[in-house]
């Protein structure tokens, strides 16, 4: 699901969940729990382990339409206010981090990989 087509995103949540299920299944019974509920705590980010590995898990979108030149944001006309509000939930798990992605987003702002609105 591409991350900006607010379309895609419905029922992206039920999508996750069943394929979550489907992938912790093949897992000896004694690990598919355990797992499921690793998977649920990192979706609902209400740890603290949970907000920074969600933080990490957000950087490697950034880091890789930085160092692709903006491929997938120039091909979609996404905006810088859009990828903000994406990953505005960095700074949860890590402010450190939510201001090294900050400087990510003005620096591809201003080698024009993202339209500054």
């Amino acid at each position: 699901t591409f991350c900006y087509d607010e379309q895609d995103r419905e029922g992206k949540i039920e999508r996750e969940r069943e394929a979550a299920h489907r992938i912790f299944g093949v897992l000896p019974s004694e690990q598919t729990q355990k797992y499921i509920d690793l998977w649920e705590e990192f979706e609902t980010m209400e740890t603290p382990e949970a907000q920074f590995a969600a933080a990490v898990d957000r950087l490697q979108p950034l880091l890789l339409n930085l160092f692709s030149e903006g491929y997938a944001w120039k091909k979609h006309g996404i905006k810088k206010s859009q990828v903000i509000e994406r990953n505005h939930h960095i700074a949860k798990g890590s402010k450190i981090l939510w201001e090294f992605a900050q400087n990510l987003i003005d620096e591809a702002v201003s080698r024009g990989y993202l339209i500054d609105a």
